[in-house]
């Protein structure tokens, strides 16, 4: 996690916004009167909403511990899956 204040941020707007994006680091940005802002990449929010959607409801994050117990445990199986075409 890094943080800047808003002078720095202005400065090296790109600079920032590459590191967000590219290295998926969260920014800072530090204001007065502790007003602060966090600059997340799109990815990151759309992974985090995505997450909060999955998890905030009691069923799906029921039946995703349930798989991830079974992965855990083995009891699982691997399928070749076969190539259709759309032409065929």
């Amino acid at each position: 996690m890094l943080a800047v204040n808003y002078t720095e941020l202005r400065g090296n707007m790109k600079k920032c916004m590459d590191k967000v994006s590219d290295d998926f680091e969260t920014l800072i940005v530090t204001r007065k009167k502790n007003k602060n802002i966090v600059m997340i990449s799109e990815e990151t929010y759309n992974n985090m909403m995505e997450n909060m959607h999955l998890m905030g409801n009691e069923t799906n994050y029921k039946w995703l511990m349930e798989s991830k117990r079974q992965l855990e445990e083995g009891l699982c199986q691997v399928q070749e899956l076969i190539e259709v075409h759309a032409d065929e």
